[in-house]
């Protein structure tokens, strides 16, 4: 049926988003997804780092950071320090380099509790889509489109997979916890 597959991508979009948001959470490795999606007040527009420069991680505990127009450099290191990902940028001329610490106890605690919020944000966004395919559901219903029986078999159908992504959702957090706990 076509609200189900409307709803089976929806929920992939959102499980690849959770995958996307906790790929940004620094686990004591350098890597550039880290940073590239910070935002940077650039001539008055808010634009991602990944359009503004060139971003490498030539080791495993350091990121490159070449702006692309050097007048940038100042508002990228502004950008990166705002972030609240605990990094300290270095301008060195025509580039920043940020040295990427290991993870201490408390900063470990803190992306656990990031993550949590994070899960609970794409659960959200599950029940949502959920509402709005039980919705169109009744309005189909409504509509005598549908009978009552299917009605019902697509409401199950719909709840199955909402149960799936949940349970999908919930072992990616686990996983990223785990990393984050072993880093």
């Amino acid at each position: 049926m076509e609200n189900l597959e409307k709803l089976k991508i929806k929920l992939k979009n959102i499980e690849e988003f959770l995958k996307m948001e906790l790929i940004a959470l620094r686990v004591g490795r350098a890597t550039p997804a880290l940073v590239e999606n910070i935002l940077v007040d650039y001539y008055g527009a808010k634009t991602s780092l990944k359009l503004l420069a060139s971003i490498s991680a030539p080791e495993p505990r350091l990121l490159i950071i070449e702006p692309w127009d050097k007048n940038a450099i100042i508002a990228i290191e502004k950008a990166i320090i705002s972030s609240n990902l605990g990094l300290n940028p270095i301008v060195d001329k025509n580039l920043i380099r940020i040295n990427v610490p290991s993870l201490t106890e408390e900063r470990r605690n803190s992306l656990i509790k990031i993550i949590g919020a994070k899960l609970e944000e794409v659960k959200v966004r599950c029940r949502t889509a959920r509402d709005e395919a039980i919705k169109e559901i009744a309005d189909l219903f409504s509509a005598k489109k549908i009978t009552e029986d299917e009605k019902f078999e697509i409401k199950e159908k719909i709840q199955e997979l909402i149960n799936a992504t949940n349970k999908n959702l919930e072992n990616i957090t686990k996983l990223k916890e785990k990393e984050i706990k072993e880093e």
